[in-house]
């Protein structure tokens, strides 16, 4: 019997990502060519949110490091979320060298939030307040202007009579949408930069029509994704035979116990050797002749 694999045409790397890798790879490769003499080259956090690929450039020589006091000298990778105003002053001041691989689709939203916030509007910033994106854009907010991050903050917002609106890069469509529509029931003012990103979307609409086809579907990338995360969650609300994995040791028999159609999407941050992984160990698992493999949009 022939089984199918549908992948997601989307899954995988988005733009921002592959630059920032690709920064990083070539700022190591100069390393490794015998420029290394000005000092270690490392990241301030995790350059993206996926273990493995992270791993990876740290065998290259890229060391990972969550503050700028662990930082002397030598080369340091911004790394595609961003960093906060105040770090990167410090690294300025340190007089070390920036290497900066900062999505720029979260400098736009950066951009957008200073822009807002010295125009006089309140800054509803859409999306996970603790995550590493929304501080850095959080920080270009001037200070003393009025900041929300929930729905709830919105709803109860007083004295601001306009508000202006920023999303981080990867959240949903319909959330920011959620927040829009509680700014417009606040504020006699809104103004909305939608800086969603749109890969974004596009996976999270691959995945919604590829968890209806398929028999069990998995998700492919680093628990600390966001937005691996929440494709699961799009992807299980649909087909609760959803499995979330980082890497193909992760699959196991009773997992496509059954199942003759796997779907499969991934994460932004997720390297497509981790596809190709996960495909050559479902093809040890099933154990059949023939596997057909194709893509889905």
């Amino acid at each position: 019997m022939t089984k199918n694999v549908l992948i997601a045409r989307s899954a995988g790397f988005c733009f921002g990502v592959k630059r920032a890798i690709s920064i990083a790879d070539e700022t190591a490769g100069k390393l490794e060519a015998g420029d290394g003499k000005k000092g270690p080259i490392q990241s301030l956090g995790p350059i993206i949110h996926n273990p493995q690929a992270v791993e990876r450039l740290q065998e290259k020589g890229v060391r990972v490091v969550e503050t700028v006091d662990e930082i002397a000298c030598g080369k340091v990778i911004i790394r595609s979320h961003g960093v906060t105003r105040s770090d990167r002053s410090a690294l300025e001041e340190k007089g070390v060298t920036i290497v900066d691989a900062t999505c720029p689709f979260v400098t736009k939203a950066q951009e957008h939030a200073r822009t807002l916030s010295r125009d006089g509007y309140a800054v509803v910033v859409v999306g996970d307040p603790n995550h590493p994106e929304v501080k850095s854009i959080i920080s270009y907010i001037e200070k003393g202007v009025p900041v929300f991050t929930s729905i709830a903050e919105v709803a109860a917002a007083k004295g601001a009579r306009k508000a202006g609106i920023v999303a981080q890069t990867t959240q949903s469509f319909e959330n920011l949408m959620a927040f829009v529509a509680a700014a417009m029931k606040r504020f006699p003012e809104v103004r909305v930069f939608n800086t969603i990103c749109n890969a974004t979307a596009l996976r999270q609409q691959e995945s919604t029509g590829l968890a209806g086809l398929a028999d069990v579907m998995f998700v492919l990338g680093g628990y600390n994704s966001a937005n691996t995360r929440r494709l699961a969650e799009i992807c299980r609300a649909i087909n609760p035979r959803t499995h979330h994995i980082e890497t193909e040791g992760e699959l196991t028999p009773s997992m496509v116990e059954g199942a003759s159609v796997a779907g499969v999407t991934a994460g932004a941050s997720t390297p497509q050797w981790i596809i190709a992984g996960f495909l050559e160990r479902l093809k040890e698992l099933w154990k059949c002749d023939e596997i057909e493999v194709s893509f889905y949009r």
